[in-house]
């Protein structure tokens, strides 16, 4: 399973060497895993140190990955990434622009479900309406299976203990398939909820990563952590684990019923944006 730990000081700890996210649409299934175009859709996730730039940029703090679902400048994450955030301090997200450097963007935080451990963010300004490098995700209709293939897609800063805003963010890409789903616990004392396992291991900086099906191209989940079989605590953001520990990921259906309880749109694959009132 994965490891989730009560204390704020160990999950501040655990979310920096945890997870980050990243993917984007385009291309036949063919060149998906070699598309240049996917980071656009991806943002790393970042608290501002700084009150005016040096000569590399803004420094900042590097907490995971979150990416836009619709062009109003909408994100998902995972809930975790952003706990240390939960007693104050403005979250920003790293946006790339086409010939320049990437610029930090303030996320205002609009909806979190930390049972089921995804968060819904909001850039401002919209980058999509600025001279910036954006896309965004559709959301899958159905549910990952077993066997299916997919890919993730991180973003993470060169220097993750000293980061600036004018260094360009590292791709990390994995590609694997479904194996099962598990049932466990996304936060103590929580209902348990359902995770799907991947066949490759998450790396340092992927939580809140898109992982993508590779047929549709379309966000089937979102990367959690690491999966310890044998531990008896529910979710892992170790970052002692062996390589050949499998992924753990959140399906999509939890993101998606977040948004419905919000009313914010999503696109689907080929479609235009789907959305549902808040009941």
């Amino acid at each position: 399973m994965c490891q989730n730990n009560g204390s704020s000081a160990s999950r501040l700890v655990a979310l920096l060497v945890c997870l980050f996210g990243c993917l984007a649409v385009g291309a036949a299934p063919g060149d998906f895993a070699d598309d240049a175009s996917l980071s656009a859709a991806v943002c790393p996730i970042a608290y501002q140190l700084d009150q005016s730039p040096s000569s590399r940029g803004y420094h900042y703090s590097f907490f995971g990955n979150a990416f836009f679902i619709n062009e109003q400048g909408y994100l998902l994450t995972d809930a975790h990434v952003l706990e240390v955030f939960r007693d104050g301090g403005q979250p920003y997200i790293l946006v790339s622009r086409p010939n320049s450097p990437p610029r930090l963007l303030q996320a205002a935080i609009v909806a979190v479900d930390t049972e089921h451990d995804v968060a819904v963010l909001l850039a401002t300004p919209n980058p999509f309406v600025g001279n910036h490098k954006v896309a965004f995700l559709p959301l899958a209709p159905d549910p990952a299976f077993r066997g299916q293939s997919v890919i993730a897609l991180s973003l993470h800063p060169p220097k993750l203990q000293n980061a600036h805003t004018f260094e360009i963010p590292r791709e990390d890409r994995s590609s694997g398939e479904v194996l099962s789903y598990e049932s466990t616990q996304l936060e103590k004392s929580a209902p348990a909820a359902d995770v799907f396992l991947l066949s490759h291991p998450v790396t340092l900086g992927q939580s809140g990563s898109p992982v993508l099906a590779l047929d549709s191209r379309a966000v089937v989940g979102l990367v959690e952590g690491r999966w310890l079989r044998s531990s008896a605590v529910s979710i892992a953001k170790s970052s002692s684990l062996s390589t050949s520990t499998p992924g753990a990921a959140i399906p999509i259906r939890y993101a998606i019923a977040l948004l419905q309880r919000h009313s914010i749109s999503w696109h689907t694959p080929q479609s235009p944006p789907s959305s549902m009132p808040a009941r």
